[in-house]
């Protein structure tokens, strides 16, 4: 910020009074050799789990950002290592790993850099290491693909309604049909969520999981909730730190079923009496 100069400093204090709950603030580069300077709200947490969440949705916003200004570089900092004093080897090998999923998923040309100050040398080290694995591993290319029945839209719409008696609705019907057994009237509809982030990051660890454990790793899992947690979980995800009555039970957290039927019972009624 210092190196930025003061106009830069003016205009981001600007624009948080502005734009508080604002997740990125974009401005010139002001005294930097760059085009755009992003400033990425974002908080170290204690549990490493958590840690590594968040690290991860930072490196997305960033790259976000950067396809949208078409930008061919970027150059990040070693987040969370100096004064907040988060762990140098979880950071860094997270940064560099999602970095590197990033770049796979969406097959773009970036040169990455890292700003490490001189005089942190064991953050050089960890990061110089973590880079050369990097280039070792010769890993076939993980094919990050949409499903084919998703439906491309022009709006920022992430629900889309499955049609009646179609291959993918026959599919989820006779599986929610096992385990919910006769535990409910009749299906109003069913509805395909179609958030291409949290895809692309549950695709991801997926296929990492069942390459780091040699087997098949993904179940077909039912969540109960109120219809007031629904619009969160569809825009956030399975967040954790959105657990509420029923996710304390065995530690903070999400849980899922693989018996509807059991499932059901943490999904309440709505005004209209639907689940």
């Amino acid at each position: 910020m210092k190196a930025a100069g003061r106009n830069i400093r003016t205009a981001y204090r600007e624009q948080c009074q502005k734009n508080p709950n604002s997740l990125i603030v974009s401005l010139p580069s002001g005294q930097l050799s760059c085009k755009q300077i992003f400033f990425v709200k974002w908080e170290p947490d204690p549990n490493e789990e958590f840690l590594r969440q968040s690290l991860v949705d930072f490196i997305w916003t960033v790259i976000q950002n950067i396809i949208s200004y078409k930008f061919t570089s970027v150059a990040f900092p070693a987040i969370g290592c100096g004064e907040h004093g988060c762990p140098v080897d979880l950071v860094v090998k997270t940064m560099v790993k999602e970095i590197k999923n990033q770049l796979k998923m969406r097959n773009i040309p970036l040169t990455v850099r890292f700003v490490i100050q001189p005089e942190r040398q064991n953050l050089y080290e960890e990061f110089s290491n973590q880079l050369w694995s990097v280039q070792e591993d010769a890993e076939t290319l993980i094919n990050y693909k949409l499903p084919s029945t998703w439906l491309q839209s022009t709006e920022n719409k992430l629900r889309f309604e499955v049609p009646y008696n179609t291959h993918e609705y026959n599919s989820i019907v006779n599986n929610f049909d096992q385990t919910m057994e006769e535990n409910y009237t009749s299906i109003i509809r069913i509805e395909r969520i179609q958030n291409e982030r949290w895809f692309l990051q549950y695709l991801a660890h997926s296929q990492e999981f069942d390459k780091r454990l040699n087997k098949a790793t993904e179940r077909l899992l039912y969540h109960g909730c109120p219809q007031s947690a629904v619009n969160s979980i569809i825009k956030d995800c399975f967040n954790r730190s959105f657990a509420g009555a029923h996710g304390t039970s065995y530690g903070a957290g999400v849980y899922f079923s693989s018996n509807a039927a059991y499932s059901d019972k943490f999904a309440e009624p709505d005004l209209n009496g639907e689940r």
